[in-house]
């Protein structure tokens, strides 16, 4: 009897045991099943302005504007870095580019030594990872060229692919508009200001190939977790298209210029002019009007790259399992205040686009000043993962349900010259921790295209020493990881 009543208790204990498992397995397989995937598209170079929809009434961008239309759109959103390097280790790695000592076109590995990286994050919790093209920075054109991985983190990525193109060196039409007054320079490579309306269709070059492959790992990884990155290089120079996306944009004489203002740069610190301004590149106004409409018809043949990969997105039944994250790394000049590319402090510049969208949200437009550095801790726990208690930006999760909510006051920029606190009231950029290179103040609702720099106005003397004093906390608080100051908010 004893034996028998044992057995009962052995079989009824191994029973529940044996549900307990079933119920955490089901459990476990529940919660994979609820994960949210991520796709991380980013255009390299681009300024907010050329899409349709943040306002531009010449170049039409209609796959970026239907993810607009279904995301949070943002409206102030700022890089951390404007250029290239510094900015894609800041948002991969969560920290600002002064805490990582990032301000170069290095990966940010050496800096933060055995932390995880945003995807790599991901990729310990379970996910596939994987970047095709430009993630972490990669020289263009030289880099797209060789079909080479750049600064990148392998650590990042369970796989990663690169996408060669011919660049500046594609069959076509090409001009070279820097440098070139009389006309007899050849199209030549590097940082160059050059339009080549290029022979034969999108996967002759680098972003068509980007797509192709980022739709292909759709469709195989689409029954797992995925952080997918997809980084286009245009419209980032040479302004490579095929022929069909230039058509919209000719004669380049409709193109319409930046106002020219008279003393323009007579208020500015010789550290606030840009690397690249008309003068220095000696262009005339027909080629300033043809830059234009070659960038804009290097966006308008990424924007299509951008259309493929969210139709894959959509024919492999991911669109109610995906947060679709489009950005750029900075912003660019077309020309105002007589400044071309990136690098300056000006909201061109520092500003960029950034639409974020996650299903079940309802679609919206946020005016609070966002971060990209902000991207990593808010994906990671839409995602249901820890977030890293580490990381220098801030969750902007609750705009994506109340658009007016207000998640910083500031926005901190940096160029390796100097340093930007944006604010609603005014853009302060100061040059040197000591400000011995200059300041430039703007008043943001009055001046909102920074024509006037108030800096040397004894009456905003006051105003100069406060926003002096608010960037020297901001710098100490990102240098210790201590943002309970200066951080924004």
């Amino acid at each position: 009897m004893l034996a028998s009543h044992s057995a009962i208790l052995r079989f009824a204990f191994c029973s529940v045991l044996l549900l307990g498992l079933i119920v955490r397995g089901s459990a476990a397989e529940a919660a994979d099943a609820k994960r949210l995937n991520v796709l991380f598209i980013i255009s390299d170079d681009l300024t907010s302005t050329a899409l349709s929809c943040y306002g531009n009434k010449v170049c039409s961008t209609p796959n970026i504007d239907r993810l607009a239309a279904r995301g949070t759109r943002y409206t102030r959103a700022y890089c951390q870095g404007t250029y290239c390097g510094p900015s894609r280790a800041s948002f991969m790695s969560g920290y600002y580019p002064h805490a990582t000592g990032v301000l170069g076109y290095i990966s940010p590995r050496k800096a933060i030594g055995d932390l995880a990286t945003w995807a790599q994050h991901f990729k310990n919790n379970g996910y596939y990872t994987a970047r095709v093209s430009k993630i972490f920075h990669m020289g263009v054109p030289g880099g797209i060229e060789a079909g080479t991985d750049g600064a990148d983190d392998p650590i990042s990525w369970t796989e990663r692919f690169n996408s060669q193109g011919p660049e500046w060196k594609a069959p076509g039409d090409g001009e070279t508009l820097e440098g070139n007054p009389d006309g007899k320079k050849p199209v030549v490579g590097g940082n160059t200001f050059v339009v080549v309306e290029a022979d034969g269709d999108d996967m002759v070059h680098s972003d068509g190939k980007t797509a192709k492959k980022a739709c292909e790992l759709l469709d195989k990884h689409k029954d797992e977790p995925f952080w997918l990155g997809v980084g286009f290089v245009r419209p980032h120079v040479p302004f490579v298209s095929p022929r069909p996306y230039y058509e919209p944009f000719l004669p380049y004489s409709k193109m319409t210029l930046s106002p020219k203002v008279p003393g323009d740069w007579d208020d500015i610190p010789k550290a606030g002019i840009n690397y690249k301004t008309s003068v220095n590149m000696k262009m005339d106004e027909r080629r300033q009007r043809k830059a234009v409409g070659g960038y804009y018809a290097s966006v308008a043949y990424m924007d299509a790259q951008v259309g493929k990969v969210l139709d894959a997105l959509e024919a492999a039944g991911l669109d109610d399992s995906t947060i679709v994250i489009f950005t750029s790394d900075h912003g660019y000049h077309l020309g105002e205040h007589d400044f071309w590319a990136k690098v300056s402090l000006h909201d061109e510049s520092a500003q960029v686009p950034l639409i974020i969208s996650v299903p079940g949200k309802q679609p919206a437009v946020c005016d609070s000043f966002v971060e990209l550095i902000d991207l990593y801790p808010t994906i990671s726990g839409l995602c249901g993962l820890e977030v890293p208690a580490r990381l220098q930006g801030l969750d902007i999760a609750p705009t994506l349900d109340n658009p007016d909510a207000d998640i910083r006051d500031t926005a901190f920029s940096v160029n390796g010259k100097g340093f930007l606190l944006r604010d609603n009231d005014y853009a302060f950029i100061q040059y040197g921790e000591d400000a011995k290179g200059g300041i430039e103040l703007f008043d943001m609702q009055k001046d909102p295209k920074q024509y006037t720099n108030l800096a040397s106005d004894e009456k905003y003397a006051t105003v100069v020493d406060r926003y002096k004093a608010r960037l020297t906390a901001r710098l100490q608080a990102v240098r210790n990881n201590d943002l309970s100051a200066g951080n924004g908010k």
